[in-house]
């Protein structure tokens, strides 16, 4: 199967031109103007952008929370993604108690295969280490696996001890593999939640309120000096606040391979949500680390503007309002944690990025695809459009006008974080490895059509 695309405005990181893109099978062939190549697929890019697909690096999908499960499986995950012009997930999968590391990979390769619309690859959550895993690492590396994810909250569930930490950071860093973080003190945030819930302060809104900036921010300083020690680099997940930022801002400007993502929640929404809501539909914001004030905005922004924070993803993780988040009714602890974007990531970016100049189109491209593919070595098969580059691609109406809301939205959750928000920009194709699988608000592609993807080095930026 061969396509071409006619006549778009190709925008990558470094690139802003027009021209057309002919695929032969899965890969980019021939980037020219006005080619004259036969194709069995062709699509006109006129007025268009033509983007590289999106590399999502950070998504639940199939993943267990207590008693439940996010509400989008690996199948309807995906397909939301391709609806958003994402091309490429990093999911995770979670080590179980005494569970071996290779096991932990393959429940997650079994729940995928067969599933995934789009391509994908595994993070690793480490729960436990003893003598026989940490060798475990090296099979995983070996088998695509180049990055693992630690928490530093949630004691007594997931969360590990500075020894562990340590020993991860030393051993990814050998291997060519990156160490994701969780960074918050789980120990002062568990005294803050028992303290609430003893004080009979049970609601929602009481998430957002034993977790405070500074429980973030000197998890982020601990996490950056043990990686320093350890002589690692170390990427941070959901980074929410300034006072996070300005652990990781100081660590970079001193050279440190220091590296950190944020989420269209924390660029668009603030903890007046938790005040203005009312009743347990403020649940539906429950999520970890919580919306800051609406003063952090401007930092988050900057930061990704000035490439302090390296990557927008979107921390997928949705439970529905009813049935699932219902769980904590009279006990916010044991409400599922996250909320659903993996369908937004794009057109909040392009509106409120580009549209509102806080990032130039280039950057937001970075952010959104190349450099999350660079970080979790996926680069130069994703995140790019270049001659043997997979045909992972996104044409983008930049001036179309739509709402957003979970009428219209294609996550499996039955409530959307930015229900009525007008956006500037809208997705109308998107081609992954050279087929088109998103056509005219229909999803044309197939279930099982997305691949494992085994990754290179990862944490080099």
């Amino acid at each position: 199967m061969s396509l071409l695309v006619k006549g778009a405005r190709i925008v990558t990181a470094c690139d802003d031109y027009v021209a057309d893109v002919h695929a032969e099978g899965e890969t980019i062939t021939t980037i020219g103007r006005q080619l004259d190549i036969p194709a069995d697929v062709v699509l006109d890019g006129t007025g268009l952008y033509l983007l590289p697909g999106g590399v999502d690096p950070h998504v639940h999908l199939d993943f267990p929370f207590g008693d439940t499960k996010t509400s989008d499986n690996v199948q309807t995950g995906t397909i939301a993604a391709a609806f958003g012009g994402t091309t490429t997930v990093v999911n995770f999968t979670q080590q179980l108690p005494g569970e071996r590391l290779q096991a932990t990979l393959e429940r997650g390769l079994d729940t995928a295969e067969g599933n995934a619309a789009v391509d994908y690859g595994y993070h690793l959550i480490v729960t436990s280490l003893d003598e026989q895993t940490l060798p475990d690492l090296d099979t995983l590396v070996a088998d695509g696996v180049t990055s693992v994810k630690l928490f530093m909250a949630y004691p007594g569930l997931v969360m590990v001890d500075d020894r562990t930490l340590f020993q991860v950071l030393e051993r990814t860093a050998s291997l060519g593999a990156l160490t994701c973080v969780h960074a918050e003190n789980g120990d002062v945030i568990d005294v803050l939640v028992q303290r609430a819930l003893a004080a009979g302060r049970t609601g929602p809104a009481w998430h957002g309120r034993t977790r405070p900036e500074l429980a973030e921010a000197e998890a982020t300083h601990r996490a950056i000096a043990l990686a320093e020690m350890a002589d690692a680099p170390v990427y941070f997940v959901h980074l929410s606040c300034r006072e996070a930022l300005d652990e990781v801002t100081r660590a970079r400007d001193r050279g440190r391979p220091v590296y950190a993502e944020t989420c269209p929640h924390y660029l668009y929404l603030d903890d007046r949500v938790y005040d203005e809501q009312g009743g347990f539909d403020v649940a539906k914001y429950v999520l970890t680390p919580p919306l800051r004030p609406a003063h952090h905005q401007a930092h988050l922004w900057r930061g990704l503007r000035n490439d302090d924070l390296s990557v927008v993803s979107t921390d997928h993780c949705p439970f529905c309002l009813k049935g699932q988040k219902t769980l904590g009714v009279g006990d916010f602890s044991k409400i599922p944690n996250g909320g659903p974007g993996i369908e937004h990531r794009l057109v909040l970016l392009h509106s409120g990025g580009v549209v509102a100049e806080r990032l130039s189109l280039r950057r937001m491209v970075e952010v959104f695809s190349t450099a999350p593919a660079r970080l979790f070595g996926l680069f130069p098969s994703k995140g790019t459009i270049a001659v043997n580059s997979d045909a992972d691609l996104v044409l983008f109406d930049a001036g179309a006008t739509h709402t957003l809301s979970a009428a219209t939205h294609n996550m499996n959750v039955d409530y959307s974080l930015y229900e009525g928000m007008a956006v500037t920009g809208k997705v109308t194709s998107v081609i992954a490895r050279g087929k088109v699988i998103v056509e005219e608000g229909k999803y044309v592609g197939r279930p099982g059509d997305g691949r494992y993807f085994k990754r290179g080095p990862s944490g080099r930026g």
